[in-house]
């Protein structure tokens, strides 16, 4: 089984940073697309920022600007900078990755466990 293990989340006030980091392990090959996600109460989950595994990168764009996502490779670690932070960004962020657990295996997608940002004013 593949692990995604988030941490970095906590409590900030508006125009702080913030720097989320998920870390996979267990059996694996190599790892496609990874990106964020995040939820607040009462809404749909919704992608936040993605990356691919040769750097190309995607972000909503209520986040542009402001959030960077970036990616180790040999750690099989994404992280997320966030910078101004807003209230509106508060939510739980949840880690994804789409891995190959061994060569030529059919790309598998994994979730994290959440972490709780809060942006107070």
């Amino acid at each position: 089984q593949v692990q995604l293990v988030e941490s970095g989340g906590g409590l900030v006030q508006t125009g702080e940073s913030l720097r989320l980091s998920c870390a996979a392990s267990g059996t694996i090959f190599s790892i496609s697309g990874m990106g964020w996600y995040r939820q607040a109460p009462g809404k749909q989950r919704e992608l936040v920022a993605s990356v691919t595994r040769g750097g190309s990168t995607n972000y909503s764009d209520s986040v542009k600007g402001r959030f960077t996502i970036s990616r180790d490779n040999a750690k099989n670690t994404v992280y997320l900078q966030m910078n101004s932070l807003k209230v509106e960004d508060t939510a739980v962020y949840y880690c994804n990755a789409e891995v190959m657990r061994r060569f030529y295996s059919p790309l598998t997608t994994y979730w994290g466990q959440g972490t709780q940002v809060t942006v107070s004013s």
